[in-house]
């Protein structure tokens, strides 16, 4: 499967160990995660912002992320589908990458549920998700 993973999840992965970090190790090993600049501009900002980590541990971050994903150049969607202009670009994201799921904790993505063929979870559903298929 192709997965994008917003940033708030990328970052919950890399602050503590639970769900979120889960998600991105299986997403790393047993799928394409695709990413674009502009997520991963996000997680450099919330790196240095939120949890004021040093610009070397970032750097080791950003490259593991880049070294891993599939990078993409987000497709131009209609910002007025989002509340959250900023979403559109998530959203872009996927569709360039043509990803399978949108993995996130944003209710402002969330409420779509899909976009085109990109289903919209939280980590848990795509934990369950993914439970059922493999049991």
């Amino acid at each position: 499967m192709r997965i994008v993973l917003e940033t708030n999840v990328i970052i919950a992965a890399f602050a503590t160990r639970g769900l979120c970090a889960d998600v991105l190790e299986l997403c790393l090993s047993g799928h394409t995660f695709v990413i674009s600049e502009f997520i991963l501009s996000e997680i450099r900002e919330k790196l240095s912002e939120k949890l004021h980590l040093p610009e070397s541990v970032i750097h080791e971050i950003i490259s593991y992320l880049q070294d891993n994903s599939e990078i993409v150049v987000p497709d131009q969607i209609v910002e007025s589908i989002c509340r959250d202009k900023d979403d559109a670009k998530i959203i872009g994201t996927a569709v360039s990458g043509k990803a399978n799921f949108i993995i996130t904790g944003d209710k402002d993505l969330l409420i779509l549920i899909n976009h085109e063929q990109v289903r919209i979870l939280t980590p848990r559903a795509f934990w369950e998700f993914l439970r059922q298929l493999n049991p």
